[in-house]
């Protein structure tokens, strides 16, 4: 096994744990407002605080991935999850709790994005979508891993069991990943001189590099669109397993294992990712894609029976991760020149869109109104879904290689 398909499987690890991270309170929502005596809605406070310390430190994460190794500051990331985790399972009150989910989620904010720029670093363009879509795997079944064990620890260890685990699994990728890079520094040492050093952080030259950045049409282009993205499909998610609690009559280990479902959607299409890149196109992707989450999405919202729901979820995950590794791409390769900083603004877009949506939608949880928002949010999919379209069509050919 080569040292590049080690890293890789290393970094998944690390996202896979950072993802169930991500999930793992969805199908908890409904419980936590029973223990910390708050509403539904006001318990999703754990969703967006995860979220927005998510997407804000991407803005730190970026320079530092590019300055010090993308591969370093994962590792480092991984190693302080691992403390925020324990501090959540620990959380006395409702108050630290969300504090701590905003500490897990800082932390995380190092992990998945840094690992896409990792393999846009390594990854020749032609073979980036297949590349990023073995990564999307780990993330994938991290997503469905954290939905269902969230599900399963509440009703049956208790939800603070999920976080002590956790716990160790962020501890564990650490670990191996600092293992594995003391082992690849010393045989670079071995075979050459040290390496060349790098100047100074400078503060000004980092804002100044983002401001170029953003003045590029494309890098504003991309970022726009995926923050519309977080807030509509993203957004919805967090409260898939509330509406089938509520809707549904679900416990919420059933909820969370009907949102696997989600998660198998996205298995099924990064397992075959070549093959529907070579039938569909970036074109054909992109529309795909949003006609699914449409479709889900609005199963979801006014299927009269639980198992078109649960249908609803399978295709749901499928067309956004369709949609979704199509918009992943075009963000490794918007501006080269600073990967790093140009993948972590776009998870910082992502997910601050994501809490955007979290927070609209839990307006509406308490009001009855999760059908209506949906459906919303499945038209506004579909509308994305063309606009995207029509962009990508002209950036494949002229992407190099």
């Amino acid at each position: 096994m080569t040292s590049d398909s080690t890293m890789l499987r290393l970094l998944g690890l690390a996202a896979f744990t950072s993802m169930a991270s991500m999930r793992v309170c969805d199908p908890m929502l409904v419980a936590l407002s029973h223990e910390f005596h708050v509403t539904t809605g006001d318990a999703s406070a754990v969703v967006a605080a995860f979220a927005v310390a998510y997407g804000v430190l991407q803005l730190v994460y970026g320079p530092l991935g590019d300055r010090w190794g993308k591969a370093q500051v994962t590792t480092l990331a991984a190693g302080a999850c691992a403390l925020f985790s324990a501090a959540t399972a620990l959380a006395p009150g409702f108050a630290v709790l969300v504090a701590a989910r905003a500490g897990m989620g800082a932390t995380a904010a190092g992990i998945i994005p840094l690992a896409m720029a990792w393999i846009g670093d390594q990854v020749p363009y032609e073979r980036r979508q297949e590349t990023l879509a073995r990564l999307m795997g780990a993330t994938v079944t991290g997503m469905m891993a954290g939905q269902w064990f969230g599900g399963f620890a509440t009703e049956t260890l208790g939800w603070r069991a999920a976080f002590a685990v956790l716990s160790l699994l962020f501890l564990t990728a650490a670990v191996l990943l600092w293992r594995h890079l003391r082992a690849a520094a010393a045989a670079a040492a071995a075979q050459g001189g040290p390496a060349p050093a790098k100047p100074p952080f400078s503060l000004a030259a980092y804002l100044g590099g983002t401001a170029a950045l953003l003045r590029m049409p494309r890098v504003r282009w991309v970022l726009a669109v995926v923050a519309i993205e977080g807030a509509l499909a993203f957004g919805t998610l967090a409260f898939v397993p509330a509406r089938m609690v509520s809707g549904y009559g679900l416990s919420a280990a059933a909820a969370g294992g009907a949102m696997v479902l989600y998660g198998v959607g996205g298995l099924a299409y990064s397992l075959l990712a070549r093959r529907w890149l070579a039938l569909l196109g970036e074109q054909g992707l992109a529309l795909t894609g949003s006609a699914l989450i449409a479709t889900g999405l609005v199963l979801l919202a006014w299927s009269p029976q639980v198992g078109w729901a649960v249908l609803g979820c399978f295709t749901a995950g499928l067309g956004f991760y369709m949609l979704h590794n199509t918009l992943q791409v075009q963000a490794t390769q918007m501006a080269p020149q600073a990967r790093g900083t140009a993948v972590t603004l776009f998870a910082c877009l992502l997910f601050l869109g994501q809490s955007t949506g979290v927070l609209l939608v839990a307006f509406s949880v308490d009001r009855g109104w999760l059908p209506a928002v949906f459906t919303a949010a499945a038209l506004g999919v579909l509308v994305l879904g063309g606009l995207v379209s029509r962009r990508v069509q002209g950036r494949v050919a002229a992407a190099p290689a």
